[in-house]
């Protein structure tokens, strides 16, 4: 892949040029706004602290959760300036508005060395209009935030594999460069995919198949071991001919599955005990019982021990590993055993030589939230979804733009 990156720009020289980066700052937040897992802006700081350090004047854009096109103030990135200024040690100001009189006025008058968030790029329609002439307006007054003589950075992975005006239109009309992020991203990633060491075990979890399906089908046939946890893997027990009985169950997915069982039987891990709980609720009674023996009215909300022992073996043994989706509901204590389990089964697997990855979303967050060490991952993705394209093998629309 030939894509300059920001050695590149920063070997062209950056002093007093505005550049233009777009970050991953989309941290969850809870209901008083305060940010819960500040990763996606720790890993986002190398970047723009690079680029502000050479003296560029730093426009830096991002989203933060889902607002419909408009300003939404429980989505500003407000509590992500100050969080962001920590990480640098430097001042960040944070724009009114994302390319209106408020941003057009402080990019004006940065100097260098200076840092400007805009707000809420998702505030502003256009970014995620499947208009190409609406995206290309909205990239264009990015543009003019820079300069001329300006430069764009892609660094939030999380959303390359969208075309979006921040991330794929302002490409076209800037030169171009991958950030530190997503240049050790797709380095990650092309390992995994090319030729990685064997035994290769896969960790899939999360609540739907149909989220996964595209993945399951694209890394079944590459792998040596698929274990597969978390609320999808009742439709895999269903498949089986298992009740699952209250648990989460996509029926129109049964016989999908049913298929990939017969296909990869040799392959394919489910758990065969199961914690299950009268409710979803961090308090309810629970049990562990066989796959088999799931209760009427009862959801499975983990996997139970003897599986999450059965993975660890599997893990531990392997040379490559990729980890995406959690083994049950790790949020409530109760139900965090099988997530752990598996995390630490990984976490072992790394400290005997293997190449281990986690693949983003509620995957990483688990590994901060249950304490478990950082350095005890060959590499914590930032993006999910993006991990789970590359890995199917589909085109990602923010990679590809940044092709010469």
């Amino acid at each position: 892949m030939a894509v300059k990156t920001l050695a590149d720009l920063l070997g062209e020289g950056v002093e007093g040029r505005g550049v233009l980066v777009r970050s991953d700052l989309n941290v969850p937040l809870d209901d008083k706004g305060q940010i819960t897992d500040p990763g996606r802006i720790i890993a986002s700081a190398p970047t723009i602290k690079a680029l502000a350090a050479a003296g560029a004047k730093v426009v830096v854009t991002a989203h933060l959760g889902r607002p419909k096109g408009e300003p939404d103030p429980k989505l500003s990135l407000a509590p992500v300036a100050a969080r962001l200024a920590e990480e640098l040690g430097r001042n960040v100001q944070l724009a009114g508005d994302v390319v209106g009189q408020d941003a057009l006025a402080r990019s004006e008058g940065l100097t260098d060395g200076d840092v400007l968030l805009l707000e809420n790029i998702r505030f502003d329609a256009r970014e995620t209009s499947k208009d190409d002439a609406q995206r290309a307006k909205l990239a264009a007054a990015l543009v003019e935030l820079v300069g001329d003589d300006g430069a764009f950075v892609s660094d939030g992975f999380g959303v390359v594999h969208r075309k979006q005006a921040s991330v794929y239109d302002v490409a076209q009309l800037l030169p171009h460069y991958a950030g530190t992020l997503v240049a050790a991203e797709v380095e990650v990633l092309a390992k995994l995919s090319e030729n990685p060491d064997r035994p290769y075990a896969v960790v899939l979890g999360g609540s739907k198949v149909s989220d996964k399906l595209a993945v399951i089908e694209a890394l079944a046939p590459k792998v040596d071991t698929l274990v597969i946890g978390g609320g999808m893997c009742f439709t895999f027990l269903a498949a089986q001919g298992l009740s699952v009985g209250a648990s989460l169950l996509q029926e129109e997915m049964v016989d999908t599955c049913k298929h990939l069982l017969e296909q990869y039987a040799d392959v394919i891990h489910l758990p065969r005990d199961i914690v299950v709980a009268d409710a979803f609720a961090a308090d309810a009674e629970s049990k562990v019982v066989p796959a088999h023996e799931i209760p009427a009215g009862w959801l499975g909300l983990d996997v139970g021990p003897e599986s999450a022992d059965r993975f660890s073996v599997l893990l531990t043994e392997a040379q490559t590993v990729f980890w995406n989706g959690p083994m049950g509901v790790f949020e409530f204590e109760k139900f965090a055993a099988g997530t752990r389990g598996v995390a630490e089964a990984i976490v072992t697997a790394t400290g005997k030589g293997a190449f281990t990855v986690v693949g983003g979303g509620d995957s990483a967050a688990a590994v901060r939230a249950l304490g478990l060490p950082e350095d005890g991952f060959s590499h914590i993705s930032t993006g999910g979804g993006a991990s789970l394209e590359y890995l199917e093998g589909k085109e990602l629309p923010g990679i590809a733009v940044l092709e010469d």
